[in-house]
């Protein structure tokens, strides 16, 4: 009740659209795609096409299939925005954006998700020439859509882990936009994400999970204890330190790779442990964004590497056939 009350409050206090400008408009519009989120998932796209080209892939090719997955992207975001107005409205940390602000309609979310969708998938289809990346495009928006934010955003703690696979989907999509195939050396890219994703999404959860409880959530901070979560954090952080190191055999990676990939594993995983320790010693200050800003650093440094190793020596490779 008080949460309905709190929501309608919003709404009712919320600016008309006839007063907002053009400008604060587009804006809104930019906002609803996410593009911060958008950002990072993009630069697990870039890596992933120059490994799969062995070498830098055509620019045109390049620039077509981030449009695309901006655009992809940005229609899952705007979806879940619609869906979750609701819990926007009752969280501190999204009540400012559009839907709960009310620069744009429900309406108008709606459709521009749509839009994006159809155009997304087109674009896959006739400007990168690729249709499984195409269909790999809408295996995520509806992954993200349906499966994470229709169905288990609410019923579930381990909500963003199957959720969170759509996430990992830019990286097949890169790979499909080069190859026209996929292989196992994507599905370990992907595998990488996937675990990477609790580690790095808890540690927010945690920070905000009076937000989460208060808007009905349950992740699984709010549900279970921080020593409990740093637990599965510190479990997943190490499978995914594992499957970075089965990339070395499988896709052909070099010394160099392996020597990044090791030590920042070990960096992050330092982490993980220490945020474990503080929760142990019930600690008032976990520090849990900082390992936040960390899981963030440790995947681009890790897909920058991935993104120099083909430009390398064959000498340095690892397993050289």
């Amino acid at each position: 009740m008080s949460q309905a009350t709190s929501a309608a409050s919003r709404r009712a206090s919320a600016p008309g659209s006839s007063r907002i400008s053009a400008g604060d408009k587009i804006k809104a519009y930019v906002a609803l795609t996410k593009p911060r989120i958008i950002e990072l998932l993009l630069v697990t796209t870039v890596p992933a096409m120059i490994l799969a080209a062995d070498g830098f892939p055509s620019w045109t090719l390049l620039l077509s299939t981030v449009v695309g997955g901006y655009l992809s992207a940005g229609s899952a975001n705007a979806y879940n925005m619609y869906l979750d107005r609701d819990i926007d409205a009752v969280m501190n940390r999204t009540k400012g954006r559009p839907l709960v602000t009310g620069k744009v309609t429900p309406s108008e979310a709606l459709t521009f998700a749509s839009v994006l969708a159809v155009v997304s998938t087109a674009w896959f289809w006739v400007v990168v020439g690729s249709p499984l990346a195409s269909v790999l495009s809408v295996a995520a928006i509806v992954g993200y859509v349906v499966v994470y934010t229709m169905i288990l955003k609410r019923r579930t703690a381990q909500n963003i882990v199957w959720g969170g696979a759509a996430g990992c989907m830019p990286v097949l999509i890169g790979w499909a936009a080069v190859t026209q195939s996929l292989s196992w050396t994507p599905v370990l890219l992907f595998l990488i994400i996937f675990f990477w994703t609790p580690p790095h999404y808890w540690p927010l959860s945690m920070k905000f999970k009076r937000d989460y409880a208060r808007a009905e959530v349950p992740m699984l901070p709010v549900l279970a204890s921080s020593r409990r979560v740093a637990i599965e954090m510190i479990g997943y952080a190490a499978a995914m330190v594992v499957t970075t190191l089965v990339l070395i055999p499988v896709g052909g990676m070099t010394w160099v790779y392996a020597g990044v990939a090791a030590a920042a594993g070990a960096w992050f995983m330092t982490g993980c442990v220490r945020l474990y320790r503080r929760a142990q010693r019930d600690e008032a200050k976990l520090r849990e964004m900082r390992l936040f800003h960390d899981s963030i650093t440790y995947l681009t440094v890790v897909f920058a590497a991935i993104m120099v190793d083909p430009f390398l020596p064959e000498a340095l490779t690892v397993w050289a056939g």
